[in-house]
C-alpha cells in the first residue's frame, strides 16, 4: 500500500514542484543564500554535494520512503529550497514533513507558511492522514519556534537519537498535528498567509524544519 503522489502543489506564494535532477543548478545557487550548510545543528547540502542529496532523495522516493520537493516563489519564479514527506506509514496514514531548508532570503517571505499548509491540507484532507509529525535538532531554537507556530504540539524528545556528525549525537523534538486539529491548524495558516500578502510580511521562518 502507498500513497500516491500529489504532484505539483500550487499556493498563493509557493509552488511545490516535484523534485528532479533538472532543479540541480537553481538548488545550488537557492543553498548558497546565506551559506546554509554552515548551521551546524543542520543537515543542508553544500553546493558540492546538492547532486548527491537529490539523487539520495529520489532514490528514497523509488522506494517509496520519501516524496521530495523544489519549492519555487511564485513572485520571482526562482527556487528557494527543499522539503519532502518521509517516513511514510500508508497503513495508518501518517506521514512526516521534513528535510526542509529554505534560502534566507526567502526567511520571513510567508513561503514557508505556504508550503506547509500546502503540505499538510494534502496530508489530511486527501491522503487521510490520522496525524503529521516534524522532526528538528533540539539545539535548532528557531526551528522549534518555527514548527509550534504551524500550531504542531510537542510530543516528546528522543534523546541520543542521531549521529548527524562526528562527535555529536543529535537529541530530536518530535511535534506533530493530528486530524482533530488541523481546521484549527489550517485558519492559523490562511491568516498568517493573508496577512503576508496585505502587509508584506510574515514572522521568520527557520532555515531548516527537520
Amino acid at each position: 500500500m502507498s500513497l500516491a503522489h500529489p504532484g505539483m502543489l500550487s499556493g498563493r506564494l509557493v509552488t511545490l514542484e516535484p523534485l528532479s535532477l533538472e532543479h540541480h543548478d537553481d538548488l545550488v545557487a537557492a543553498v548558497q543564500d546565506g551559506e546554509l550548510w554552515r548551521l551546524w545543528y543542520t543537515n543542508i547540502p553544500t553546493p558540492d554535494r546538492m547532486r548527491a542529496e537529490i539523487e539520495r532523495r529520489l532514490a528514497l522516493q523509488n522506494a517509496g520512503a520519501m516524496i521530495p520537493f523544489t519549492a519555487r516563489r511564485r513572485d520571482s519564479g526562482r527556487v528557494i529550497g527543499m522539503t519532502t514527506y518521509m517516513n511514510i506509514d500508508a497503513a495508518t496514514p501518517r506521514v512526516e514533513i521534513g528535510s526542509t531548508w529554505n534560502a534566507a532570503s526567502a526567511q520571513g517571505s510567508g513561503t514557508n507558511a505556504d508550503s506547509k499548509l500546502l503540505l499538510l491540507q494534502h496530508a489530511f484532507e486527501v491522503w487521510g492522514c490520522s496525524a503529521v509529525e516534524f522532526r528538528t535538532d533540539f539545539h535548532n531554537h528557531r526551528s522549534r519556534e518555527a514548527i509550534a507556530r504551524l500550531g504542531a504540539k510537542q510530543d516528546g524528545v528522543l534523546r541520543a537519537h542521531l549521529r548527524p556528525a562526528a562527535g555529536y549525537v543529535r537529541d530530536t523534538v518530535v511535534f506533530s498535528i493530528t486530524q482533530p486539529e488541523w481546521p484549527g491548524v489550517r485558519l492559523g495558516l490562511e491568516h498568517r498567509i493573508a496577512r503576508h500578502l496585505v502587509e508584506g510580511g510574515d514572522s521568520p521562518a527557520a532555515p531548516s524544519l527537520g
